[in-house]
């Protein structure tokens, strides 16, 4: 059958090279605009994904790490004074407005954190080192952020606030979420943002050793009014479901990948269809000679599964290439195994699916038609 269904695909090499980019186009489309969404998706919580602790504490109605409300200092030692609490570290995060020598200007946000532990960030120095960061008016940037900034670079000087500092360390792949990242000190962080020195954005927890940071987190629940301790996955998971929930971002990517699958199921398959119709006679011989509607249902299966197997080796090298050359301007994600399983679903979905619109016309050939004029 494998021969007979590699003649078929020979034999149409106009129709067969239609249906190969039809799966190749959608599959791109699907993979681009998946891996977009998972850029976005990872920058909604890269603060919580990027910063080493246990636990998170924030204001109880926080759900989302992009807006921490401010919480009084005293916290601080009510959280590191709690059983199964090892040490607790203030964390201050501060929105201001950066302008640059060229009159450019933009949007950051200031994250600062206890030195020379920095629990907050900067993470993976490619340029400068943590004691970097000490000095007055030091700030860390990350490299994919250098367009933003007014094409600063290590040493640059510029100002936040009407305030003089400058860039003295420089991260890669710590990209914000609608604002620029900016780590320094604890102090600077308040003094740039205008932050009260009693007041804090949120206490992060590392758990003695041996103990459960749940049942930490529990403690820390039941025992302080008016706050919320979250493990740092199921905060990133909730940050990401109220940016999702309350903007329009997953239902743009959703609607451009059920668009990019609904119109590669049309197309394989009306593709198929045409060629099927083109082969009539042949299909009809088949059946003349004893093959029988299933047989002839499989030969056509075997075809689209032959497309979608090449489809999908040309169209995922295809997004690869989207994801290394995307990913040099900073938009920075991988594929989960899960996500690339979906991919090859799809395909198999699109070219499958489509090839029903040709088994439904060759069922209803009457062999005797080869015999007609």
């Amino acid at each position: 059958m494998l021969h007979i269904a590699l003649q078929f695909i020979r034999y149409d090499k106009a129709k067969s090279i239609g249906t190969l980019l039809g799966i190749i186009i959608s599959l791109f489309l699907v993979g681009q605009q998946s891996g977009v969404f998972v850029f976005l998706t990872n920058a909604m919580s890269s603060l919580v994904d990027n910063t080493a602790t246990d636990l998170w504490v924030v204001d109880n109605r926080t759900t989302n790490v992009n807006a921490l409300a401010k919480l009084d200092i005293r916290l601080l030692r009510e959280v590191g004074s709690l059983p199964g609490v090892r040490r607790a570290y203030a964390l201050v995060v501060a929105g201001g407005a950066a302008s640059f020598p060229n009159g450019t200007s933009a949007g950051v946000q200031i994250i600062g954190s206890e030195a020379p532990l920095f629990r907050a960030g900067p993470k993976e120095l490619v340029q400068g080192a943590f004691a970097d960061l000490i000095p007055d008016g030091a700030m860390s940037f990350d490299q994919f952020d250098r367009k933003t900034l007014g094409g600063s670079s290590v040493g640059s000087v510029f100002e936040i606030g009407g305030k003089r500092v400058y860039l003295a360390t420089m991260s890669k792949g710590l990209r914000g979420f609608g604002a620029v990242y900016l780590f320094t000190t604890l102090e600077r962080a308040r003094y740039l943002g205008n932050v009260p020195t009693t007041q804090l954005s949120a206490v992060l927890v590392d758990v003695q050793s041996g103990a459960d940071p749940i049942v930490v987190r529990d403690r820390i629940n039941r025992s302080l009014y008016g706050v919320r301790a979250w493990r740092p996955r199921d905060f990133a998971l909730a940050t990401k479901k109220t940016v999702l929930g309350t903007s329009g971002i997953a239902v743009s990517f959703g609607s451009l990948i059920a668009f990019a699958v609904i119109s590669g199921f049309f197309i394989i398959g009306l593709t198929l269809y045409s060629a099927a119709i083109d082969r009539l006679k042949d299909y009809g011989t088949l059946k003349a000679i004893g093959a029988s509607n299933g047989y002839v249902a499989r030969l056509i299966l075997l075809q689209a599964l032959i497309f979608a197997v090449v489809g999908f080796g040309l169209g995922y090298a295809l997004i690869e290439g989207f994801r290394f050359g995307i990913g040099k301007s900073g938009v920075l994600f991988s594929y989960s195994w899960v996500l690339r399983g979906a991919f090859l679903g799809i395909t198999l979905l699109i070219s499958m699916g489509g090839a029903v619109f040709a088994i439904r016309r060759i069922s209803g050939v009457e062999p005797a038609s080869v015999f007609r004029g």
